[in-house]
């Protein structure tokens, strides 16, 4: 809209409260008067009181003040449109509430809400063998990144990824598995958190030599296409041989064989169940199936001793969750997933389920209820 000195109300009228359609005189430049006339809205605060007080704009601060206002919206739609990150989520079976409740509030921590800066695309399988597929089709959904939760999904979504960056939370030791050649330093377009740590299963076997002294032989529960289950094997070996137990070796091939398996453990005098996905997505059907066979078992994963199993101890994979999202948020922000060390945990948790020590008809020593970090009542 142009304007003239004609349609410039004198300041008396301005101060009066007069109408005169919205327009304001902004600046004085030589002889001739400038005035903006505002489409949209009263005029704003600052442009109000410089006429109500008398004060002139020069033509670097009436070009200043267009220019920003004319830059504002121009920014704020560029942010409205940023595209929404998309994180992928592969695992089999749905991920236990800690998991992915750790995994947002490490989001949080860094500014990143979901819905607002990302999405999780989630690839469930039912079973192991079903995750090669799923990680084929979840990397069709253009991620940003892959987060592999649990040891099953890890090498096959390596297998799928191609250029997208993968972050992984599993119980495999990434080096022996042939990931990286070092956690600290490596090549490699995946990177994230593993649960191992060096005496976990010992200090497991010397748990429950403590909670049933007559220990003389454990069942040791693995699957037998994990990349982790000959160390696992290798380290139960070595410390039931310094307990003095015989380790009866229990292989699951096929998620139908648990029933199976729990009828040959029978002769032992307790079971261990290697860390892995898939006995997490059957933990109800496991810790059901211990009970009924009158087998204390012990794991490393707290949601198989809420799940009625007899305890738990190892790494937590809440805080394990929650600190991933640390590499996944530098990733989304640019950052190379070669350029992130691949990290231990720093948290344990202890859980004991007294409900189910009580239906076992055992008794839990002081000296392990003084260590327990909860105890299910």
């Amino acid at each position: 809209m142009a304007c003239s000195l004609s349609s410039v109300p004198p300041a008396s009228s301005l101060l009066a409260g007069r109408e005169h359609g919205r327009t304001i005189p902004l600046a004085d430049i030589g002889s001739q008067s400038i005035c903006c006339s505002f489409l949209l809205g009263a005029p704003s605060q600052s442009a109000r009181l410089g006429v109500f007080s008398g004060v002139s704009m020069r033509r670097r601060e009436f070009i200043g003040l267009i220019s920003g206002a004319v830059a504002w919206p121009i920014k704020a739609r560029a942010q409205q449109s940023r595209p929404m990150r998309r994180v992928g989520f592969l695992r089999v079976g749905p991920p236990p509430p800690a998991f992915i409740d750790g995994f947002r509030q490490g989001m949080r921590e860094r500014g990143l809400i979901e819905g607002q800066h990302f999405v999780i695309e989630y690839g469930l399988a039912k079973s192991a063998a079903q995750i090669p597929d799923v990680a084929t089709e979840l990397v069709t959904r253009r991620l940003d990144v892959l987060v592999a939760s649990g040891t099953p999904s890890v090498l096959p979504a390596r297998d799928a990824a191609g250029r997208t960056p993968v972050v992984f939370v599993a119980t495999i030791d990434p080096v022996a598995a042939g990931l990286v050649t070092s956690l600290a330093r490596h090549d490699q377009n995946i990177t994230g958190m593993t649960s191992i740590s060096g005496d976990v299963i010992a200090k497991r076997l010397q748990m429950i030599k403590e909670l049933v002294p007559t220990l003389n032989r454990v069942a040791l529960l693995v699957r037998e296409s994990s990349p982790d289950t000959a160390q696992y094997v290798r380290e139960s070996q070595t410390a039931a041989r310094y307990l003095g137990v015989e380790l009866q070796i229990e292989i699951e091939r096929n998620p139908t064989d648990l029933e199976g398996i729990f009828v040959a453990a029978r002769s032992a005098n307790a079971l261990v169940v290697a860390d892995d996905a898939e006995f997490t997505a059957q933990r109800d059907e496991i810790a059901e199936l211990a009970l009924r066979n009158r087998l204390p078992s012990v794991s490393g994963l707290r949601q198989l001793a809420e799940a009625g199993g007899l305890m738990a101890y190892g790494a937590s994979f809440g805080d394990l969750y929650r600190r991933v999202a640390s590499h996944v948020s530098k990733i989304l922000q640019g950052a190379k997933a070669s350029d992130l060390p691949i990290e231990q945990p720093v948290k344990f948790e202890f859980v004991l389920n007294m409900r189910t020590a009580k239906l076992l008809g055992l008794s839990i020593p002081p000296s392990l209820l003084a260590l327990a970090d909860e105890v299910i009542e």
